[in-house]
Formats: structure tokens, C-alpha cells, sequence
């Protein structure tokens, strides 16, 4: 992203609707304070810094999903091997946001989706929709199959299509390596940080989600999110991340582990209908905290059982 133009962030987003529920007595956001914006000035020599109390006394807009429970405002990774349905997956969360119909029961903020499906061409995307929805289609779900690279001039198609399209919600862009800059550093940490970097930032200042295909890594990990290609460097920069993995190629199962910092770490089943080209949910897994126990109450649990429901002792005892 180019640093020429002016960026503000007290304006109304393009994918925000409804109103600010009200907090404490403040009406203001951060960016109304004299050089309190979240965004600073890159010829700025000052640090731009704020205390405590102006921290708690800011009214910041809420930060609204895009599905309830499972995708926000920001930029995410969707990583998987290659053919193994991410297209697909891709053209059901589209799909649903355009029409504002919830997704495995998640609610749905229906607003404008533009999919860049840099792989395919346009007939192969009517045969692969009509398949998995029909002939009913969306007005507010749009395509298309070439853009520029993000060095040389994808920001300003971007900025256009958001300008056009007031209530864009999610931008798709299948894949990284398409719009990519040719040559360089490109598996660098810095280069990777760097890209996801200039993508956050436009999601940032428009108020949207951008949504990033890319692949994972040959090497197998108990971590699933440490066989995304590249370096830690995409990861760190992006808000979250969804990574797609089967057992074999073949298989209609999969598991989707989602990690970000909007929502709950959790894993979802899915399994792919071939007859309809739709992902089906089977279950979801959540990975709540959980308070770590306490060493005296484990203790006493210990001293209670059913067979001796009451223990009588002296303090001394007890601490023994």
C-alpha cells in the first residue's frame, strides 16, 4: 500500500451497519483526539502515545463479525494443500454473505462480496456455482478472474470496487502467489510480514474482510498452523487464520482449525458433498480456557469421597 494518501478512520465504514451501542457517557473515538489516532503519520518524528485513562475514556466502534462465532473484519489466511476444496469453501462463504443466509447456523451480515478467483476462468466458476447453488443467483456476489499485483496498482482496483459498492463486507483474493510481487526476497519473514501487512491496512481503514487463500507446506507438524507456507511472518501480521486438512486426497472429510484474535480457537469436522459441491458442518470443537486447578481444593477432594462424605480435624491437620 502506498503511504501518498491521507488515511482517516472516523468516518463510517463501507461494511459497517447499524448504529454504536452506547458506552459509559463518551461520544468520542480515539481518532477525534488531537494526535490520537491509530494510524500515524509516517513523516510524524513524534511518538504518538496515550495514558491509561485516555485509553478507557475512548469510545471505540464495535468490531462487528462477519459470521457470528467465525469470521471478522481483518485479514485472515485460508491455507490448505492444493484441490483439496478451498475453492469450493470459498464460493459457500460468499455466497451466504451476499445473500445474508446463515452459515451452519451462524448469523450472517449479508453485504457485497467481491472474489477474486485468480485460478479459474469464468466458465469454469458458472459450472462450479450453478452445481452448488443453482440457478439463483446473487446480485451482490461478484467475480472476477484477473487483477494487478499488490506492488503494481491492486490497491487502487480495490479502492475503487469498495468506493462503488458501499456495503462491501468480504473481499476473497485466491490466491497470495497471484498477487504477489514477481522476484525479490519473497520467503523472507520481513517480505511476508510486509504483504499481509499492506493487506490489514486496507481492511483496517474500509472496514471490511479480506480473506486470503494460500497453501501449506509439504512438512508435516503437530501444529497445524506451523505448515503454512512461508515464514511466521504471514501468520503474525493477519488477525487469524483457517487451515483446511484431509487425511488423503480423496477423502470427503476434513478438519478446519481456526485460530484468531476476534474469536475462540476451535476446530471444526466438515465433510464435502460431491453430489451438491456444498461443505457440510459435522461438529465443532472449542477450545475454551480453563482455570487451572487449585492444589489445595484438589487437596480436600481427596480427604471427601463418598465413602467418608465429612472430615474433622485441626487446622495443623488440614495444612499436613
Amino acid at each position: 500500500m502506498t503511504n501518498k494518501e491521507k488515511v482517516t478512520v472516523s468516518v463510517s465504514s463501507v461494511g459497517a451497519d447499524g448504529k454504536q451501542p452506547p458506552t459509559k457517557s463518551y461520544n468520542k473515538s480515539i481518532t477525534d483526539l488531537p494526535g490520537k489516532g491509530n494510524l500515524q503519520s509516517i513523516n510524524n518524528d513524534n511518538l504518538q502515545a496515550i495514558s491509561m485513562t485516555e485509553l478507557y475514556d475512548t469510545a471505540y466502534p464495535p468490531k462487528l463479525p462477519v459470521i457470528d462465532g467465525f469470521l471478522y473484519n481483518g485479514i485472515y489466511l485460508f491455507v490448505g494443500a492444493p484441490k483439496i476444496g478451498k475453492s469450493f469453501f470459498m464460493a459457500q462463504i460468499g455466497y451466504h454473505i451476499s445473500m445474508g443466509a446463515p452459515l451452519w447456523g451462524h448469523p450472517v451480515r449479508q453485504g457485497t462480496v467481491l472474489y477474486l478467483a485468480l485460478e479459474d476462468d469464468y466458465a469454469r466458476l458458472q459450472k462450479r456455482l450453478s452445481k452448488m447453488f443453482g440457478m439463483e443467483g446473487s446480485k451482490r456476489f461478484y467475480f472476477a478472474t484477473k487483477s494487478k499485483s499488490l506492488n503494481n496498482g491492486l490497491e487502487q482496483q480495490l479502492i475503487r470496487f469498495v468506493t462503488e459498492h458501499k456495503d462491501a463486507r468480504l473481499i476473497i483474493i485466491d490466491t497470495l502467489q497471484k498477487v504477489r510481487e514477481v522476484g525479490g526476497d519473497k520467503f523472507s519473514y520481513a517480505s511476508d510480514y510486509e504483504i499481509v501487512t499492506k493487506l490489514k491496512a486496507f481492511s483496517d481503514t474500509y472496514g471490511i474482510c479480506l480473506l486470503v487463500v494460500h497453501h501449506t507446506r509439504k512438512m508435516e507438524s503437530s501444529d497445524s498452523f506451523d505448515m503454512i507456507s512461508g515464514t511466521n511472518g504471514l501468520l503474525g501480521a493477519a488477525d487469524g487464520a483457517f487451515v483446511m486438512q484431509k487425511e488423503k486426497r480423496t477423502d470427503n472429510r476434513a478438519e478446519l482449525d481456526i485460530a484468531g484474535r476476534d474469536q475462540q480457537d476451535q476446530k471444526l469436522w466438515l465433510n464435502f458433498n460431491r453430489e451438491t459441491c456444498i461443505w457440510e458442518l459435522i461438529r465443532t470443537e472449542i477450545e475454551l480456557w480453563k482455570e487451572p486447578d487449585d492444589p489445595i481444593l484438589e487437596a480436600i477432594t481427596g480427604l471427601i469421597t463418598e465413602g467418608q462424605p465429612e472430615w474433622r480435624g485441626t487446622a495443623a491437620e488440614l495444612i499436613q
